[in-house]
């Protein structure tokens, strides 16, 4: 799908306000400053996406949307191995970045996983005036190419294209890089980008 620059601007600004959003609460969480942008959206056709995720063992979490939209699908937010542990990490006080993922990375992430899903979904229910809800996350850790095929496999959804938000957190450095992936169902992506462009229209 080509976007024109306004709406491709539109997702920016929509996925910026959900990074603001969800700093703010892992602001909380991690009690230090936190800022969280998104530079970057893509829409690409799903055969693709191996040239913007890496293939690094990462974690996975996995969520549904639920809400006003039927014809729905499901968010992944996408950390690399390096990025959970350096979170982990400052939640604990801890400075061993060459150890591998435990299960206290595991609940962090999914923890982080969580908080940046709902942030991004109250905004975009609160932008476009509609309701839009996460289910409870699932969690897959492995190289990022053999996770996300899994995933896909297991969520059986028939998907043709993806948006993802890359996103930079930055809590202390270096900053922490990594994705959030909109797999939509057939009709999702249109309909939000038909409400994007009602909320654009001229009054």
């Amino acid at each position: 799908m080509e976007l024109d620059e306004q709406l491709t601007d539109a997702l920016n600004e929509l996925g910026n306000i959900g990074a603001a959003h969800a700093a703010t609460t892992l602001s909380q969480m991690l009690m230090r400053p936190v800022e969280m942008a998104v530079p970057e959206v893509h829409i690409v056709d799903i055969a693709d996406i191996y040239q913007y995720i890496g293939d690094d063992v990462s974690a996975l979490a996995v969520f549904q949307i639920q809400g006003d939209l039927p014809d729905g699908g499901f968010l992944i937010v996408n950390i690399p191995r390096s990025a959970v542990i350096q979170l982990t990490n400052q939640m604990l006080g801890s400075t061993d970045t060459e150890r591998e993922i435990t299960e206290m990375d595991q609940s962090a992430v999914t923890e982080i996983g969580n908080i940046m899903v709902s942030a991004f979904l109250d905004a975009t229910a609160e932008l476009l005036g509609i309701i839009m809800l996460p289910s409870p996350p699932a969690l897959a850790i492995d190289m990022a190419h053999a996770a996300f095929e899994a995933v896909v496999a297991q969520i059986a959804i028939d998907v043709n294209e993806v948006v993802i938000f890359n996103t930079e957190l930055k809590v202390d450095a270096p900053s922490i890089h990594g994705n959030i992936i909109l797999l939509p169902q057939p009709g999702l992506l249109k309909e939000l980008i038909r409400l994007l462009e009602g909320l654009m229209a001229p009054s």
